[in-house]
């Protein structure tokens, strides 16, 4: 990993907080996460919220790190008023997948063999964004790139993803968007 330095140090200062720096691909690129639902720190469509349809939004990703063997991603809401919730936890995405499509199903294993775990909710899958009425809320879609593929219960919770991926993460990249109701 390259420390952070220049001008990406300064940007990790104004933001507030220094984050890991991508690892680069094989090819050269910097291992990125976005969705074409909404931009990096805007605010999520109603649709992908408790308001709407709660269906998940697009995501896609590029310049995986080589040798990745599988995707997990989480997506949590850390200015819950009870601390960190969760709101959605992915497993064993296959390594030549480089987007999650809108509208991805609730249940726990999917056709390509990607699982899902619960979140705070204790349900399967997607939760939306839901914050207190006139509290504007960050969500954070984390995607992490692993050298393996886990074993894990489909009940699986963050906590156990986080202990199955420790030693097991080459990369990982963000996407942050915000939601208020």
């Amino acid at each position: 990993m390259r420390p952070i330095t220049g001008v990406g140090l300064l940007l990790a200062v104004v933001a507030g907080t220094i984050f890991t720096q991508p690892a680069e691909s094989a090819a050269g690129g910097t291992f990125a996460l976005s969705s074409s639902a909404f931009g990096q720190g805007t605010e999520i469509p109603a649709k992908y919220a408790c308001t709407g349809a709660d269906s998940t939004p697009p995501l896609e990703w590029k310049d995986a790190p080589a040798h990745t063997a599988s995707f997990a991603l989480i997506m949590d809401d850390p200015d819950a008023p009870a601390g960190t919730w969760v709101h959605w936890v992915l497993w064993n995405l296959p390594p030549t997948a480089h987007a999650l499509a809108e509208g991805v199903p609730k249940r726990d294993s999917l056709n390509d063999g990607t699982r899902q775990g619960q979140n705070s909710n204790h349900k399967t899958g997607y939760d939306g964004p839901c914050p207190p009425a006139g509290q504007t809320h960050r969500y954070f879609f984390r995607l992490y790139a692993l050298d393996e593929m886990l074993q894990l219960s489909p009940n699986a919770s963050r906590s156990d993803l986080d202990g199955a991926m420790k030693g097991h993460i080459l990369a990982e990249t963000e996407h942050v968007g915000t939601f208020h109701k």
